[in-house]
């Protein structure tokens, strides 16, 4: 095949590819501006609810996802304790009594949940709050 006719081609299937593309295009930015609103309603509710202490993150120093979750802790000013298992045998000891099979886990009043899950931290301060009136 010469290279005109692939040239052509290619212009032909781009020309009946971008009304897909668009809608792909439209689809991903709703769900994107979605999930950002879906994160900032949880964090509200995770700002009214949690106390110091009500969340602790068993997190490693080169954990990419303890990093993650910690600037977002951070930049929506919830309050949340860490302890590092490199450095804390308590800590390390916490770990494997979850049962656990890496980090970030975050204690919840007591409750163990693997990895940056704010819905279920939402749900379970929420129990915890309408058992407490």
């Amino acid at each position: 095949m010469s290279r005109r006719r692939l040239l052509s081609f290619g212009a032909v299937a781009w020309r009946e590819l971008w009304p897909l593309l668009a809608i792909v295009a439209v689809v991903w930015g709703l769900s994107t501006w979605a999930r950002q609103g879906l994160h900032e309603d949880q964090a509200q509710s995770l700002r009214e609810r949690a106390k110091p202490g009500d969340i602790v993150m068993l997190s490693s120093r080169s954990c990419a996802y303890c990093s993650q979750a910690r600037e977002w802790f951070e930049a929506e000013r919830i309050p949340y304790a860490e302890c590092f298992i490199e450095s804390n045998a308590q800590c390390a000891q916490r770990l494997r009594e979850t049962l656990a099979q890496g980090t970030p886990t975050f204690l919840v009043r007591g409750q163990v949940i693997v990895g940056l899950d704010r819905a279920r931290m939402v749900a379970l301060l929420e129990q915890a709050g309408a058992v407490q009136r």
